[in-house]
């Protein structure tokens, strides 16, 4: 029998989250309206523009009159629910085009930049699942990777006028090769914009509520079936915005470029997920252990305790909006890089054990380390 929460109040009526209640601060609003001449007239174009991120870019760019918006994605579902959404809302006041392509493929890539020439370039289209990728790196670095250089070649070869990376502060000291894929994505980025007239960023924060595979969905998911709701340790942390407040943030990043920069977002104070999930369960109406368990199922593959924004190595620079800030990148050899990437290309088919070798060898902070005794360093 499903439990009932205070009041007898079903558990088949789960109330819609406020996230001001649950960031317990206010929501950043960025005034787009300043910002968004670059936009303005030009052909974007979004990768991954039917997931999380890149269906609220597609959202925001679509108020600054671009001259033609370009939603790509390779699954169709996500890609056609944004398509139809613009659809409806600007009923014909938008020119956009959806097109489901792989960044993997490298000649429909170049096809499709010969035939729209694309002048903003916003780069969302990733593989983010942690565990996932664990047990698959050689999908995360075909599409992480390799999908990244495919299209950050094709911007600067068709003269793209702005290029953003969506990155991620798993990026830094990565343990997972989904963080290690993305660290090698900024390294891609910054590596090709030093000789491009493109102006060429990354843009680097943390977790967004309410995205795919977030921990909110989740949560709420699992109360619905009666719990438990599943906490992998009882310290872990992590850095939350909201959907909204990280694309306005990466517009606005996107504006202020000069190139080369790695952005970085002023996520606020760290979350206890613990307490978030408790959080969740009393705005429900139910008392936490007694009407919803919460199990502890420990640290999955790749998982840190917390996440970082900036290496060790790293200082950052205040930028005009006191939300984004600049890291000075850190230093690293470019022709080792190009080296390490046909070695790549050359073994990723075969799945080779030696991929990690030389994503270690691009990544030296890039620690494959056994999970229990990375949380007894950082307890």
């Amino acid at each position: 029998m499903l439990p009932q929460g205070e009041n007898n109040k079903s558990i088949s009526t789960l109330k819609d989250i406020n996230i001001e209640n649950i960031l317990e601060r206010k929501l950043i609003k960025t005034d787009l309206s300043d910002i968004g001449d670059y936009i303005k007239n030009e052909v974007v174009l979004v990768t991954g523009g039917g997931g999380s991120i890149g269906s609220e870019i597609c959202r925001q760019v679509s108020k600054l009159n671009p001259k033609e918006l370009i939603i790509l994605d390779i699954y169709e579902n996500n890609a056609y629910e944004i398509q139809q959404e613009l659809l409806r809302r600007y009923k014909g006041d938008l020119n956009l085009k959806t097109i489901i392509a792989s960044i993997r493929d490298k000649k429909r890539m170049e096809m499709i930049f010969e035939k729209y020439k694309p002048k903003i370039i916003f780069h969302a289209a990733a593989h983010k699942h942690v565990p996932l990728m664990e047990s698959d790196p050689s999908e995360a670095i075909k599409n992480n990777i390799f999908g990244t250089l495919n299209v950050v070649t094709l911007a600067h070869k068709y003269g793209a006028n702005n290029f953003v990376l969506i990155s991620t502060d798993k990026a830094v000291n990565p343990t997972s090769i989904m963080g290690a894929s993305k660290r090698v994505a900024e390294m891609i980025v910054q590596s090709i914009g030093e000789n491009s007239e493109t102006k060429f960023a990354c843009v680097r924060f943390g977790n967004v509520l309410g995205s795919n595979g977030s921990v909110i969905p989740l949560f709420k998911k699992q109360i619905s079936e009666g719990g438990p709701i599943t906490i992998t340790h009882p310290e872990m942390v992590r850095y939350f915005m909201t959907i909204s407040e990280a694309v306005g943030l990466v517009i606005n990043a996107g504006a202020i470029s000069n190139g080369g920069e790695v952005f970085v977002l002023d996520m606020g104070v760290p979350i206890k997920i613990l307490d978030l999930a408790k959080k969740i369960i009393k705005i429900n109406g139910f008392t936490p252990e007694k009407d919803i368990k919460i199990k502890i199922i420990g640290l999955r593959p790749g998982e840190k305790l917390y996440e970082e924004i900036l290496m060790q190595e790293e200082v950052v620079e205040k930028t005009k909006n006191n939300k984004i800030f600049i890291s000075k990148a850190v230093k690293f050899d470019k022709s080792k890089l190009d080296l390490n990437l046909k070695k790549l290309e050359e073994i990723i088919d075969s799945e080779n054990d030696d991929m990690i070798s030389i994503i270690k060898d691009i990544v030296p902070n890039y620690m494959k380390e056994d999970m229990d005794e990375k949380s007894a360093v950082n307890n």
